[in-house]
């Protein structure tokens, strides 16, 4: 199950604008999407009660808020996930959000305050194993510029000397505002009004597509004269207690990667095609597909709250990590 998460540690970079367009782009192409929303402000959640008065192609989406500590278990069916963080987060809740994420977008405007608070964050997302080994993909996104092309640029020179990707930029137009207000997207309103609107985002779908089949498929063991085979995420509310229904049996034993592919490629393309063809560096994927993949872990276990649940749940899971690493 790919997450997307969205962060940046600044507020007002257009975050929940990004993750409704990314999670109305996913549900568009047949996708069952949760768009979960960890900020405080709950920009989302106004947003979804509009749309749901709203005739709109796609699949519905499946609303949910939460805190950046309690992260719970997804809908039965639920495939992608996209998550709308608040300002600020770093340290061990932005640690905890990239646990959970195969993918990190990062929205920021041309400003030099935006550019410096992105730094900072970018700085501190290195750090993590996950991040560094290459098992989650970052990219920026440049939100809100003018239309001279000449933010574009700054802001692709800046993505350049930080050896990060500026995966699109995104023009500043009143579509995205007058689209919110009645909890659409650009991409619900008519082609041709919103020709611009679409080319920008464009660009930033193909890259999220490619960094979607260069995740890597999870494997823990490897029986005696035969491939490697894929174990079932462990049951996360059977851990902490919380209560969940299972996916549906057309989805058993289908590993959340070979799910992602199989939405994501083409017929006839390759996942290797797609990598090259969306900008992400071969090097990464190959990394990514080198590494020993981490057991893949259900939502619902960041449920636990360090110091405030008994020892015995706690040591249940590094049991569990241990047998699985």
């Amino acid at each position: 199950m790919p997450v997307i998460a969205v962060v940046n540690r600044k507020g007002g970079s257009g975050k929940s604008t990004l993750a409704t367009h990314v999670a109305v782009w996913m549900s568009r192409r047949g996708e069952k999407v949760m768009l979960g929303d960890v900020d405080r402000q709950r920009s989302t959640v106004p947003w979804l009660r509009r749309r749901a008065g709203q005739a709109v192609p796609g699949e519905p989406l499946h609303g949910w808020a939460s805190d950046a500590r309690n992260v719970l278990r997804p809908p039965p069916g639920v495939r992608h996930v996209v998550l709308d963080t608040p300002g600020g987060l770093q340290g061990f809740d932005l640690g905890r959000v990239v646990m959970y994420a195969d993918i990190l977008l990062l929205p920021l405007c041309d400003s030099l305050f935006d550019r410096e608070s992105a730094a900072g964050c970018l700085e501190e997302l290195r750090a993590h194993p996950r991040v560094a080994s290459g098992r989650v993909q970052v990219g920026t996104v440049g939100m809100r510029l003018e239309w001279t092309g000449h933010a574009a640029g700054r802001l692709r020179a800046w993505a350049g000397e930080l050896a990060v990707p500026m995966v699109a930029t995104i023009r500043d137009s009143r579509a995205f505002v007058s689209a919110a207000e009645r909890g659409l997207t650009v991409l619900d309103l008519p082609e041709e009004q919103t020709p611009s609107e679409r080319g920008d985002l464009a660009a930033l779908f193909d890259w999220i597509d490619g960094a979607i089949a260069a995740i890597p498929m999870p494997v823990v063991s490897r029986p005696a004269g035969g491939r490697p085979v894929a174990e079932p995420a462990v049951n996360g509310a059977a851990v902490n207690g919380a209560t969940g229904h299972e996916a549906p049996e057309s989805d058993a034993g289908l590993a959340p990667a070979e799910g992602a592919a199989r939405a994501t490629t083409a017929p006839g393309q390759s996942a290797a095609d797609r990598t090259a063809a969306s900008g992400i560096k071969p090097a990464a994927a190959a990394r990514a597909a080198a590494a020993p993949s981490e057991p893949q872990t259900d939502l619902s276990i960041s449920l636990i709250q360090i110091g405030t649940r008994p020892s015995g749940v706690l040591g249940h899971l590094r049991r569990w990590f241990g047998r699985s690493a």
